[in-house]
């Protein structure tokens, strides 16, 4: 399932917004470019949709915005 992803980094919490049709906003503590950014966005995804976090695929990379395989 290809899910659509909008990061809104720094903010007070990590959590994850569906909006409908696979798009999901996430709220990340940290920066797009801060070290631990990927390993934080890839664990959020793999619990909200139960699957090994090595089953989470990077699509497409346009920034914020970001297409992802999962399973």
């Amino acid at each position: 399932m290809d899910i659509s992803v909008r990061i809104k980094e720094k903010s007070t919490k990590n959590t994850i917004e569906n909006f409908g049709n696979n798009r999901y906003l996430v709220y990340l503590q940290s920066g797009l470019n801060e070290p631990g950014m990927w390993n934080e966005l890839v664990s959020m995804l793999s619990r909200k949709f139960g699957v090994h976090p090595n089953k989470v695929e990077l699509r497409r990379d346009m920034g914020a915005d970001k297409v992802f395989m999962i399973g």
